[in-house]
C-alpha cells in the first residue's frame, strides 16, 4: 500500500496523546467535580474508579510515548506493529464510541471554555481513531503482501 502515514501525522498524535494523560486530572477534578463524585462510593469502589482512571491516563501517556519514540517501527509491517497500532487503534475508537454514545447524557458545565474543551477532545479522540486505524490498515496490508 502506497499510502504510507507520514511521520510528522504520528508524531502529531503521539503530542495529542501525551496532551490527553496531562490535561486528564483537570477535566476529572475541575470539569466533572469527579473526586468529590467517587468519595460517595465505598472505599473498596473508590479505589477501583482511581485505579481505572490511572489506568486511562497511564495508557494515554504511554501509547504517546510509544508513537514518538518508534514511529518508524510502527508503520514496518511486521506483526508487532499490527499488534501496537490494532490495539491503539481499537482503544481509541472504543473510546470514540463511548465518547458519542453515552456521555451526552451527561450534562457538561456550561461555561464556554469548557465547551470549546469538548469540541477540542472530541476531534483529538477521532484524530486518534483516524490515524492508526489508518497506521492499522497499512501494516496489515503490507504484511498480508510480504
Amino acid at each position: 500500500m502506497k499510502w504510507v502515514v507520514p511521520n510528522w501525522l504520528i508524531i502529531a498524535g503521539a503530542i495529542g496523546q501525551i496532551f490527553t494523560a496531562l490535561i486528564y486530572p483537570y477535566i476529572r477534578h475541575v470539569v466533572f467535580d469527579w473526586y468529590n463524585d467517587i468519595k460517595k462510593l465505598k472505599p473498596l469502589n473508590q479505589e477501583i474508579a482511581r485505579t481505572y482512571g490511572r489506568y486511562i491516563q497511564g495508557l494515554n501517556f504511554s501509547f504517546g510515548l510509544i508513537s514518538m519514540l518508534f514511529t518508524e517501527d510502527l508503520k514496518n509491517q511486521t506483526g508487532l506493529a499490527i499488534a501496537l497500532t490494532g490495539l491503539i487503534a481499537a482503544y481509541w475508537i472504543g473510546k470514540v464510541i463511548t465518547q458519542f454514545a453515552y456521555y451526552p447524557m451527561y450534562e457538561i458545565p456550561r461555561k464556554l471554555i469548557f465547551k470549546i474543551g469538548e469540541v477540542g477532545m472530541n476531534i483529538l479522540f477521532i484524530s486518534f481513531a483516524v490515524i492508526f486505524s489508518w497506521l492499522f490498515i497499512y501494516n496489515l496490508s503490507g504484511y498480508l503482501k510480504g
